[in-house]
């Protein structure tokens, strides 16, 4: 090992300028010192003796640097001069990266180094690389709670590496120690986002993935993104802020430098998704990336506060407002959705269609992101609300609001039309029936009532009620006409158009027996309000018919009597239950 230059002779000390020649000894014996703290083999920082003889040799060569250039008379000895300073300043930037990079090679580990707690924690807090060599750097865990601090640098080397900081500053070379700064903590950068799955990904590959392997990157993005905005971004700005204490603007260009290439991946990612397909599927999963967006925005103001940030700030916010309307548009393609449902294909039995059930169940499910749903609808993206809008049940009248009874309307005339596949007019009602109440079911076990409003209900609930009396009508209407044997008042009928009569429903009632004990009433209580209905309908008439055929002389009538009372009931019990299983 060189002999240390702690003992080397001393400059001499300040004074009234010396005249040329005094500078010409103090530039060679510089020259001799510094050059044997340049020709070192380990890291001058690892002796605190040196570290401080180094510093002030430093010190004295960029005074003197100064006066010659004040002086202007002796261009080849300043020359001289700046050519040793640009060597003093190469080491100084690589004793610099190793006290970042490795700082307990230059000094013993100070307690509440590393750990947001205070302490050190074990060897899983480094990584096993970080691109400059073997040594080990520490890694951020991956973590769920945000609100912690990564101290990478304990305050001694802080105070080491700050006034290096300070002698690079003032040797005009600020700009070259930002960026070895950069350079240094990049990497821890780089691997704490790593530890989380993230990979870097161009838009074109993100458009050309399946969206299961989106949902899992989308996965992976949103903590690495808090993990970036929560935890490392301001941890780095503090620790710029303390090694560049008082030396503005390099701190502000070391901080831009050392978080930008992971800050704008995490970005891109995002932008590339908002600017895919707009699939109604994806609502949900872009929402969480929104509203991890959106809830970090005010907590970037102190951080990115300077020119140099602004940029990447802007484009946090730019990427919020892409993924609100990016949720506005793959909202509103419900709309479409619905509207390209093939009308020709009608579900079996007068089931409730499948288009019904995933326009139900997806607008339950979007009323779980009410608040969010809101801002993207009003426009205003990245408003963190404090509490929902209040909206009005009985006068429903938020954007949200309106764009669901939008959605609402679409899909009735969606089954309106597929209603008319059915050749059956009865089969119809029953369509619409089932869907109607399924319909109801949802929009009153959610917040979808609060939206669409008690009016809406009203009218949905009179709708169903409606088809409901036009299935009597157009199935049983005939059957009771047939059943009708005229006022008594006036004689009745004569004894063979009664038995004309019954063989009449009982071919009308085997018939309807036949097909609609294979159609489908989906909701429990419907089923039996139809049945009963139907009850109420034909039992009378038709017990009265069979009265009046056994008061009657006419023989052979209980060749015609195939059903008891008690038979119709049972039928009319077995109506509605689907195809046998």
């Amino acid at each position: 090992m060189p002999t240390s230059p702690a003992a080397a002779a001393a400059v001499p000390a300040t004074g009234p300028r010396p005249p040329v020649t005094s500078m010409e000894r103090t530039v060679r014996a510089l020259d001799r010192q510094i050059s044997q703290f340049v020709a070192m083999d380990r890291l001058i920082w690892a002796d605190s003796a040196d570290a401080d003889a180094f510093l002030e040799a430093v010190d004295d060569l960029i005074g003197t640097v100064q006066e010659l250039d004040a002086a202007g008379t002796n261009r080849a000895l300043l020359d001289r001069a700046d050519e040793l300073l640009s060597r003093c300043m190469a080491r100084l930037e690589d004793e610099f990266r190793a006290l970042i990079e490795r700082p307990d090679d230059a000094a013993p580990a100070v307690p509440g180094g590393f750990g947001s707690d205070g302490s050190d924690d074990d060897d899983d807090d480094f990584g096993a690389g970080d691109g400059y060599g073997d040594e080990p750097i520490p890694i951020a865990k991956p973590v769920t709670d945000y609100d912690v601090v990564i101290d990478a640098l304990s305050p001694g080397s802080i105070a080491n590496v700050h006034q290096i900081a300070r002698r690079m500053v003032d040797a005009g070379f600020g700009r070259e120690c930002a960026e070895a700064y950069a350079a240094a903590r990049r990497g821890f950068v780089d691997e704490s986002v790593a530890r989380l799955g993230v990979r870097s990904r161009t838009a074109e590959e993100v458009h050309a993935s399946p969206w299961e392997v989106l949902e899992f990157d989308i996965a992976r993005w949103i903590p690495a993104f808090n993990m970036m905005f929560r935890i490392l971004i301001p941890s780095e700005r503090r620790l710029c802020d303390r090694v560049f204490d008082g030396l503005a603007p390099f701190g502000d260009l070391a901080f831009i430098a050392a978080v930008r290439t992971q800050a704008l991946q995490l970005i891109s990612f995002g932008d590339a998704i908002s600017s895919s397909s707009r699939s109604p599927e994806r609502l949900f999963r872009v929402v969480d990336m929104y509203e991890a967006v959106r809830d970090i925005l005010p907590d970037l103001d102190p951080v990115f506060s300077d020119p140099y940030s602004a940029a990447l700030h802007a484009e946090v916010s730019a990427m919020c407002n892409t993924l609100g309307s990016s949720i506005k548009g793959i909202f509103m393609e419900l709309e479409n959705l619905i509207r390209r449902d093939p009308a020709r294909v009608a579900a079996q039995g007068g089931a409730i269609h499948p288009i019904t059930r995933y326009v139900m169940n997806y607008l339950r499910a979007a009323c779980g992101s009410r608040q969010t749903l809101e801002e993207v609808m009003e426009g205003d993206f990245g408003v963190n609300r404090a509490a929902p809008v209040a909206v009005d049940p009985d006068r429903p009248t938020s954007s949200l609001a309106v764009h669901i009874a939008w959605i609402m309307d679409v899909l009735q005339k969606n089954l309106d039309t597929k209603s008319r596949i059915y050749r059956d007019p009865s089969l119809a009602c029953i369509f619409l029936m089932n869907n109607g109440k399924y319909i109801i079911q949802k929009v009153n076990d959610s917040e979808l009532g609060v939206f669409l409003g008690n009016e809406w209900i009203k009218q949905m609930t009179t709708k169903v009620r409606r088809w409901s009396m036009d299935y009597q009508r157009t199935t049983w209407g005939k059957v009771t006409t047939v059943l009708q044997t005229g006022s008594p008042g006036i004689g009745g009928l004569p004894a063979k158009a009664m038995l004309q009569k019954m063989r009449m429903f009982n071919t009308y009632f085997e018939e309807i027996y036949a097909a609609q004990s294979e159609w489908v009433i989906a909701d429990d209580q419907l089923r039996v309000d139809i049945r009963a209905a139907v009850e109420e309908t034909v039992m009378p008439v038709y017990a009265s018919l069979i009265a009046k055929l056994k008061s009657s002389p006419e023989t052979g009538r209980d060749l015609y009597i195939k059903y008891t009372p008690e038979d119709v009931v049972a039928h009319i019990q077995h109506l509605f239950e689907g195809p046998a299983k």
